[in-house]
Formats: C-alpha cells, sequence, structure tokens
C-alpha cells in the first residue's frame, strides 16, 4: 500500500469509497449517514488543488482509502478520511493520518483536529487510539465551531459528536 497525493482521476473512486465505507453505518442504526452522499467532484477538485488530499493505493496503484483536510483554527483538519471496507483492520486510515500529521510538521502546523461520531467505534474511540484527544470547550477555536454549527444543521447532532485534537 502507498500513500500519494490525489490525483484528478481518482476524484471518482474516492466518491465510490465514501459511498462503500458509509455503509457501515447502517449496521449500527444510522442509516441517514450510510445515505448521505460524497462531497461532489469539483469539491473534491478543491481540496486536490490545495494539495489537501491523499489516497491510499493497491498495487495497481488504485485508491482503496483517501482523507482530505483543511485549514482551520491555524490546525490542519481532518473534512474526511474513508477506507473501503475491503481493505480495512490494515492500518490504512493511520498511515493517511500519520501523512497528514507529516505535512502539519514540514508546514509548522501545531496539531490535526476533526470532528466525529463519540459512540461509533470506527470514529472517537479509533481517533484515540491513533493520538487524537477530545477537546474542552474552552478549547474549541472559531473554525471548529463552525463546522460543528454547519454539522448540526446537517442534522449530524442527532448523535453524540466531539472535536479532536492530535498535538504534532
Amino acid at each position: 500500500m502507498s500513500v500519494r497525493a490525489a490525483h484528478i482521476d481518482d476524484l471518482p473512486a474516492l466518491q465510490d469509497i465514501e459511498r462503500a465505507a458509509g455503509q457501515c453505518f447502517r449496521d449500527i442504526g444510522m442509516p441517514e449517514i450510510a445515505d448521505d452522499e460524497p462531497l461532489p467532484l469539483d469539491e473534491l477538485a478543491r481540496y486536490r488543488r490545495a494539495g489537501l488530499a491523499w489516497v491510499a493505493a493497491d498495487g495497481a496503484d488504485s485508491p482503496v482509502a483517501y482523507l482530505i483536510a483543511d485549514r482551520v483554527d491555524g490546525n490542519l483538519h481532518v473534512e474526511q478520511v474513508s477506507v473501503h471496507p475491503d481493505s480495512a483492520r490494515r492500518g490504512i486510515g493511520r498511515s493517511l493520518l500519520d501523512r497528514l500529521a507529516d505535512r502539519a510538521a514540514a508546514d509548522g502546523v501545531p496539531a490535526l483536529t476533526l470532528t466525529t461520531f463519540t459512540d461509533v467505534p470506527w470514529n472517537a474511540p479509533y481517533y484515540a487510539r491513533c493520538g487524537f484527544r477530545p477537546l474542552g470547550d474552552h478549547e474549541i477555536g472559531a473554525g471548529l465551531r463552525d463546522i460543528r454549527a454547519r454539522e448540526a444543521a446537517h442534522g449530524l447532532d442527532r448523535w453524540p459528536r466531539v472535536c479532536m485534537r492530535r498535538d504534532v
């Protein structure tokens, strides 16, 4: 498995990965998450142009996972990380997070942040194993507050969510 910058022709595969990964939510009673459509190609292209989109590719150089990030509150924020279920539990998501941490360190960015579901095993508990910690309300900056407000407007607050941080 190799981690590399996403190419423009990878973007439709990222949508397919997101759809496949989302099906796991159906199994735990969150069908609305499973049915949520992935980002449109033009949005994915924006992350790629910004140099903030990576894929994990198999031996044939086909993407099996991806991560996209934004700059939020002076940190690199994990907007989405998804691994195709056929490639899950192999350390691929962690490799993508480590690539983002390397980028943050190279850019002098102090931390990675993300928002996630607290009670989904492959969300907050997984990120805690990858070195993220929950943020207290007093630690959440304006950018993360805006993200949380958009998530709430999208209906994601139907389930408990948390902001997390991993120092670089």
